[in-house]
């Protein structure tokens, strides 16, 4: 993957490719965005940027053996590791170099996909993958080999956050003092689960998100009209994984949308009405039925959702950018019921919710309660 392949962000690619030229590319270095802004691509390129010695070539022409094997992935000294769990095909001890097919049939297909996107890939879509301590042992065993190719070794860890305490504990004497033309690159959407003892020996790095125009512009590549690339460029707020995910009628955000909406009017029924109730669980039982990380990307979407109608209700629309597509809902008609007294404690509850979730508590159990909570909430009256 070279540079010319990853939308926009140019200041990031000058940044890159002037520390390769300069001879100054620290050893440690944490990427740090928001999911679809092309973190993932871009650490790859710069991979590839280094071990082919691409600085040297015409047009990032380089060394042509080494970029083939950089494209397809199977480079002797690119590394990677992952969050991954046991499935049908791993049944014990899973590592990343089990998924590795999959894990470039992943970057080629989509290269700016989420942690879910891989997780449905490999099967474990109702697990949380991790990075463990066999993961970890893993790393230091190839790093601790000499280049195979004489030249740089370059370890990319996708989801960084993902490490648990055992692992990242192992690898921070290998992140202090790697060997000799080593590069760990650690990528993140979540700067503040990355423990202090890992951030604090890593340079970091952050990415914006992508915008609006280049990602309009490469759906418009793809054959979209002006406009529609346009609403959807808007609509994904720099997140261009979003953005090709509008474009699938049975996306995973249109699906969130109708969870939500069944929510606000089963809540609204609830007033005063005993028997809604009953609404309201069935509401929890179906969010129940899907895997834990589905969970965790709706109460994050709820978020999203509940501050974009505060901005609405006090009047700021210039800010914002999602929209609900079912039919008969509006956005600005649901505003007037979030606001000063009412946001933090809504947020805080969905925000408790993912933290039980991420425990594994009871889904029913803690989406029933959820519901409940959030129908009183949606009734308290703005000062």
């Amino acid at each position: 993957m070279h540079f010319r392949d990853i939308l926009g962000l140019q200041h990031i690619k000058k940044h890159l490719t002037t520390t390769v030229k300069k001879g100054r590319v620290p050893h440690a270095q944490l990427f740090i965005g928001t999911e679809g802004s092309g973190i993932l691509p871009m650490a790859i390129a710069y991979a590839q940027y280094i071990l082919c010695n691409n600085e040297n070539g015409e047009n990032e022409g380089g060394n042509t053996a080494c970029n083939i094997k950089c494209e397809a992935l199977t480079h002797p000294d690119l590394h990677f590791a992952f969050p991954v769990a046991n499935s049908e095909s791993v049944k014990s001890h899973a590592v990343s170099d089990s998924y590795l097919a999959e894990w470039r049939q992943f970057i080629k297909t989509q290269p700016y996909g989420n942690l879910f996107d891989w997780y449905r890939m490999i099967g474990i879509e109702k697990k949380q993958g991790i990075i463990g301590k066999d993961e970890a042992q893993d790393i230091v065993k190839k790093l601790s080999l000499k280049s195979y190719e004489g030249g740089y070794k370059v370890l990319i860890i996708w989801m960084a956050e993902k490490m648990n305490g055992t692992a990242a504990n192992k690898l921070l004497k290998l992140i202090e003092e790697p060997p000799s033309k080593t590069v760990i690159i650690l990528i993140t959407n979540n700067e503040e689960q990355i423990i202090n003892t890992i951030k604090s020996r890593c340079q970091a790095l952050h990415f914006p998100p992508l915008a609006e125009e280049t990602i309009a512009n490469a759906l418009k590549n793809k054959g979209l009209s002006e406009s529609e690339a346009n609403r959807l460029a808007h609509e994904a707020h720099g997140d261009y994984n979003k953005a090709l995910s509008l474009c699938d009628s049975n996306s995973e955000d249109l699906i969130f949308e109708k969870w939500f909406v069944q929510w606000v009017r089963s809540a609204f029924k609830a007033k005063g009405n005993k028997a809604a109730i009953q609404d309201l669980i069935l509401w929890s039982d179906e969010l129940a039925k899907n895997g834990r990380e589905v969970q965790k990307k709706y109460l994050k979407y709820c978020i999203a959702i509940v501050r974009q109608a505060l901005l609405l209700h006090y009047k700021a629309p210039q800010l914002v950018y999602s929209k609900i597509h079912v039919d008969g809902f509006d956005l600005k008609k649901f505003a007037p019921f979030i606001h000063g007294n009412n946001i933090e404690l809504i947020t805080e509850e969905l925000e408790k919710a993912i933290y039980h979730v991420e425990r594994n508590g009871n889904a029913k159990l803690i989406f029933t309660d959820l519901s409940i909570k959030l129908t009183r909430l949606l009734h308290t009256k703005a000062a």
